[in-house]
């Protein structure tokens, strides 16, 4: 696995992390760190182990064995609850109400104090773009919009961590161009990302990316350390070199030659706040990505 450091604490440290569901194995010894302040990209096929590995994280998994730690503390304990925003794949908002008052609703759960629970909510609806259809209901919004909201919801409290579970599937290109501008923004005030996705050309927005195959990350590093690990000229045909490498059919010194995989297609391409998981609609996150 390839690996490189980063300055300062990480956000996330994940040690020796085993998940067994049912009498299958999902992630086996899986170790980790995820730096501060920066967009990482957990990029995988679907059914890779990344909902598993983020469930880990916001600490609503049950783990076999290992440690997984949020800004120095154990994952999912109660002072993280504030600090994490967590969005599922599935709609994590009530479809019968207003996007207004699902973000006062959220925004209860999560403490935001009266005084400034309005102010709070103008915030999220400018940086999720949806000041104009604030009074709308749910059930009459695009699927686009919907998304938005549930990333509204799971941005009030200005979160240090956001868990993102894939959130631009399904969303047409202009769609997804602009909530990764949103990401940027984020992580540029500070904030660290944490974005799983089936779509390989969205490495290319992410600071570091960890490439995910059937519970083992196979690199851990930016995209130019990927690039230059593989020989590939892009990230799809990284990650199939690498499964290649993994399987041995491939081996270090021939990481600049054709993977083998690309001939088969490669790689498909293409919630809710940890603070009131148990509270909200989308709170039993789709398992396809186990």
């Amino acid at each position: 696995m390839m690996k490189a450091g980063s300055d300062g604490d990480p956000a996330i440290r994940v040690a020796g992390l085993r998940v067994v569901r049912g009498k299958r194995t999902v992630i086996d010894g899986l170790t980790l760190d995820i730096p501060a302040g920066q967009v990482v990209g957990l990029l995988g096929p679907s059914g890779c182990g990344k909902t598993t590995l983020m469930r880990c994280v916001v600490g609503v998994q049950k783990v076999a064995a290992g440690t997984v730690e949020v800004f120095g503390l154990a994952a999912g304990t109660a002072p993280l609850r504030h600090r994490i925003g967590y969005l599922t794949q599935d709609p994590s908002v009530y479809s019968d109400l207003t996007i207004v008052e699902n973000l006062r609703y959220f925004a209860s759960v999560v403490g935001v104090p009266r005084s400034g629970l309005d102010a709070e909510i103008a915030r999220v609806l400018e940086l999720v773009d949806l000041g104009d259809h604030a009074d709308s209901t749910v059930a009459n919004l695009s699927g686009g919009q919907t998304s938005r909201v549930s990333l509204g919801a799971a941005l009030v409290g200005t979160p240090e961590l956001l868990v993102l579970d894939e959130p631009t599937v399904g969303l047409d290109p202009v769609l997804r161009r602009d909530l990764w501008a949103i990401f940027r923004r984020l992580a540029e005030a500070g904030a660290t990302l944490l974005i799983s996705s089936h779509v390989m050309d969205e490495a290319v927005r992410c600071d570091r990316l960890l490439l995910m195959r059937a519970g083992t990350i196979l690199a851990d590093d930016t995209l130019d350390g990927v690039l230059a690990a593989t020989g590939a000229p892009d990230v799809e045909q990284a990650f199939l070199t690498l499964v290649d490498r993994a399987s041995g059919r491939v081996s270090a010194g021939d990481e600049g030659a054709p993977s083998r995989g690309a001939q088969s297609g490669g790689v498909p391409s293409g919630g809710a706040h940890a603070r009131h998981l148990a509270a909200s609609p989308g709170a039993t996150s789709s398992e396809e990505d186990q």
